[in-house]
């Protein structure tokens, strides 16, 4: 439980961070988060003498095909998100993973034909409108928040398919961005625009800080995700939208119109009508799994 929260309440607090390094482009800072994540797997993978299992995980085709195929939306996610702290928008940031797990219900109604309950479609519901509140509000679509939540969202149903653990995969991600990654940093560099190399040593020790910070939570949460059940992981998962929300208005001041309060309503709405949902259909298996435990 606390490594949950943990990791949780660290991811809540990641505008920090980026608001640390806002005076460097956005494409450099995720570029850098990359670079030194891969570099800091390569060492953990080393230290717990992983690489027999990776390499054999790497020598699957179909996985290592749709590990590279998630990369892409991952990095897509780290993009956006970087760009909504930058801009002022951590709002949007809270927006988008508090409509993310709605997200993956209807993802899973049109990819994989699953049938809804009635909460479901209640909550789905609440969202379709909330987001529509919105881009009243914002006078747009707040397509930050939407890049966040479907990203995130394809990059778990794509994640659904491979059997990989967080580690090996994050791993392999960072290793097909990695050369991307670099690539971008050398044009900047030899363009003269690299803050990474001009802004002196305390601007890159910040931006090597995006190793530990992007996988240090990450192992936490895989530490609470094998030993909680799932009903109580998807509880915790809404620390880190709520906590974005509170930096965004009690700390970063972004503004809060009538109309964004009601938006921001409706999907609070919408994920209680889901979470008790899903709550009442997990007891009955959670009944019969504890029943088949030996008694102590």
């Amino acid at each position: 439980m606390l490594f949950g929260i943990a990791a949780y309440v660290i991811w809540a607090l990641f505008p920090f961070y980026f608001r640390a390094v806002d005076y460097v482009s956005a494409v450099e800072v995720v570029a850098n988060r990359v670079v030194w994540s891969f570099l800091l797997l390569l060492i953990i993978t080393t230290i717990t003498r992983g690489w027999g299992s990776l390499t054999r995980l790497a020598g699957n085709r179909r996985e290592l095909g749709l590990v590279a195929l998630g990369s892409l939306f991952i990095a897509a996610n780290w993009s956006a998100y970087v760009v909504s702290i930058s801009t002022n928008q951590a709002l949007q940031a809270s927006l988008g993973y508090f409509i993310s797990p709605l997200v993956i219900v209807a993802m899973g109604v049109l990819l994989l034909k699953e049938r809804l309950r009635a909460g479901q479609w209640i909550a789905v519901s609440f969202a379709v409108v909330a987001v529509a509140v919105l881009t009243i509000s914002y006078g747009a679509l707040p397509w930050i928040a939407l890049i966040l939540s479907f990203s995130w969202a394809t990059y778990g149903f794509i994640k659904k398919f491979v059997g990989w653990g967080a580690v090996e995969s994050l791993t392999v991600e960072t290793a097909v961005l990695s050369p991307i990654a670099i690539t971008i940093l050398i044009i900047m560099i030899v363009q003269g625009t690299a803050a990474t190399v001009s802004n002196g040593a305390s601007t890159l020790l910040l931006l090597m800080l995006a190793g530990p910070v992007t996988t240090i939570p990450l192992l936490l949460f895989t530490g609470s995700a094998t030993r909680l059940p799932y009903s109580t992981l998807g509880i915790l998962q809404y620390i880190t939208p709520i906590g974005l929300f509170i930096v965004g208005v009690g700390f970063f001041h972004e503004a809060m119109s009538p109309t964004r309060w009601v938006g921001f309503a409706l999907i609070w709405c919408a994920l209680v009508v889901f979470t008790i949902d899903a709550r009442r259909s997990s007891q009955p298996s959670e009944l019969e799994d504890a029943q088949l435990l030996p008694e102590e």
